[in-house]
C-alpha cells in the first residue's frame, strides 16, 4: 500500500509538472525573446536620439562617447550622411537580434545582439524551473512516504489487532490513530474484544459454576446410594430410591438453572412456593451426612411461610450454606425461619468458628474463602438467590448467621 501512495502520488506531482512546467517554459522563453527584442530595439532609439542631439549642437560624434551608452556585449553600427561608419563592439557571428532605426537628419543606428545571450538566459531559466520540479518531486516523495507510513502502521496495528484476537487474546488495545475511518475499525474491534471477553468469562464462570453446584447434589445422591447398598429391608430401598429420585430431578433442576443463568444472571422463574417444604427436604438429605459426622441438624422458627422464588434455587442456596457449615463450621446447625416485614428469612447457623474478621461481606466475592476451597459456593449462592429478587446476607461472623431473604407472598403478607 505504502509503495501505491507513493506512485500515485508522484504521478500526480509529474502530471502537474509536466502541464504546468511545459506551458511554463513555453511563456518564459517568448518572454525572454520578446524582451531582448524590445531591449535591442529601445537601445537603438537611445543612440539615434543622442546622434541627433550631438549633431543639432554641433558636437562630435566618436565610438568612446556613444560606447557609454549601449550594453556591453552588443554590436551598433551608426551611419551619419557624409561621414564614415562608426561601430561599436563586436560584430556578433551567427544567428542574431537586431534592430534598426534612423533619425530625422538621414542618420541610422543599428544595434546587433547574439541570439545565444538569449538562449543562454532561456537555459538558466529552465535550469530554475528543473530545479523547482525537482524540489517538488523530492517534496511530494517525503510527503507521500510520511502519509503511507501514518497509514499502513495504523493498518499493520490493526491487523495484529486482529490477529491476537483470533489466537485467544481478547484485551482490547484502545489505541485511536487520528484518521476518521481507522478509528471507526479500532472502535469495532474493542468492542469485538469486549464482546469476546465477556463470552469467555461467562463460559468459565458456566464451568467453575457448573462444578461446583453440581458436586452436591451427587453427593447427596451418592449417600443415598449408599443407604441402598447397605440395606436389605424393602422398605427402607423404597424409600431411599424414592429420595434419590428427587435427588435427580433437582440435579437435573440445578443444571438447568445454570444454564439459564450463563444465558441472563437476572431472569428468574420465581412463583410461589412453601418455603418449609423446601425446609424440610433439605434437612432429611443432609441428616445422614450429618449423623455420620456425628453432628445434628434441625429447624426452627415461623411454619407455613409461603414464599417468592423459584424452589430449584432457594433449595440450592440452602444446601450451600448447609454444606459450608458441615465442612467449615462445628456443633449442631440450624435452620430458622421467620418473617420480616414482607420478606421471609432462613437463617442459617452453627456453632463454628465462623467467618474471619479480615473477610467479612467479601465472603461472597469469588475465589475469596477462608478455609482453603475455591471460593465459588457464596458467590453462585447469592447469584442464585437475586436472580429471582432475593437477597443472601452474613448477619453474624461470629457465631456464623447466614440469612437468605425472599419475598412473601402476597396473601400471606395480607394475612
Amino acid at each position: 500500500m505504502r509503495r501505491r501512495l507513493i506512485n500515485s502520488t508522484l504521478a500526480v506531482v509529474l502530471v502537474v509538472i509536466a502541464v504546468f512546467g511545459v506551458s511554463l517554459v513555453i511563456v518564459e522563453t517568448r518572454t525572454i525573446q520578446a524582451g531582448a527584442q524590445e531591449s535591442v530595439a529601445s537601445e537603438a532609439v537611445r543612440l539615434v536620439g543622442i546622434v541627433e542631439s550631438r549633431l543639432g549642437s554641433g558636437e562630435k560624434i566618436t565610438p568612446d562617447i556613444l560606447s557609454e551608452q549601449i550594453t556591453a556585449k552588443r554590436y551598433a553600427q551608426i551611419k551619419v550622411p557624409g561621414k564614415e561608419p562608426i561601430e561599436i563592439g563586436k560584430r556578433p557571428t551567427g544567428d542574431v537580434i537586431q534592430s534598426q532605426v534612423r533619425g530625422d537628419r538621414g542618420e541610422s543606428v543599428t544595434v546587433k545582439a547574439s541570439r545565444s545571450m538569449v538562449s543562454a538566459e532561456i537555459g538558466r531559466t529552465l535550469l530554475v524551473i528543473l530545479a523547482v520540479a525537482l524540489l517538488a518531486i523530492i517534496a511530494a516523495v517525503i510527503l507521500a512516504v510520511r502519509q503511507g507510513r501514518r497509514l499502513t502502521a495504523p493498518l499493520t496495528d490493526l491487523a495484529e489487532t486482529a490477529e491476537r484476537l483470533g489466537s485467544g487474546d481478547p484485551r482490547p488495545r484502545h489505541r485511536r490513530y487520528g484518521v476518521q475511518e481507522l478509528d471507526r475499525v479500532a472502535d469495532v474491534l474493542d468492542a469485538s474484544a469486549e464482546r469476546i471477553a465477556r463470552m469467555l468469562t461467562a463460559e468459565r464462570r458456566l464451568a467453575a459454576d457448573a462444578s461446583h453446584q453440581l458436586r452436591t447434589p451427587l453427593t447427596a445422591l451418592s449417600m443415598r446410594l449408599e443407604e441402598i447398598t447397605l440395606t436389605d429391608d424393602p422398605d427402607t430401598v423404597k424409600e431411599e430410591a424414592t429420595i434419590a429420585l428427587a435427588q435427580v430431578e433437582r440435579l437435573t433442576d440445578v443444571v438447568q438453572r445454570l444454564l439459564t443463568n450463563s444465558r441472563d444472571p437476572r431472569s428468574g422463574s420465581a412463583v410461589a412456593f412453601d418455603l418449609d417444604e423446601v425446609v424440610k427436604q433439605q434437612i432429611e438429605e443432609w441428616r445422614p451426612a450429618y449423623r455420620s459426622a456425628g453432628r445434628a441438624i434441625v429447624r426452627s422458627g415461623k411454619k407455613g411461610l409461603r414464599a417468592v422464588g423459584t424452589p430449584g434455587a432457594v433449595a440450592q442456596v440452602l444446601a450451600t450454606l448447609i454444606e459450608n457449615s458441615l465442612m467449615h463450621g462445628d456443633g449442631t446447625v440450624a435452620l430458622r425461619t421467620r418473617v420480616t416485614g414482607n420478606q421471609a428469612v432462613v437463617e442459617v447457623t452453627d456453632a463454628g468458628p465462623g467467618v474471619p474478621p479480615d473477610l467479612g461481606s467479601r465472603v461472597f466475592e469469588r475465589t475469596v474463602s477462608g478455609r482453603n476451597s475455591t471460593g465459588l459456593g457464596l458467590a453462585v449462592a447469592r447469584d442464585l438467590a437475586e436472580a429471582d429478587g432475593g437477597r443472601l446476607e452474613l448477619l453474624q461472623q461470629h457465631p456464623p448467621i447466614f440469612a437468605l431473604f425472599l419475598a412473601r407472598e402476597a396473601d400471606s403478607v395480607d394475612e
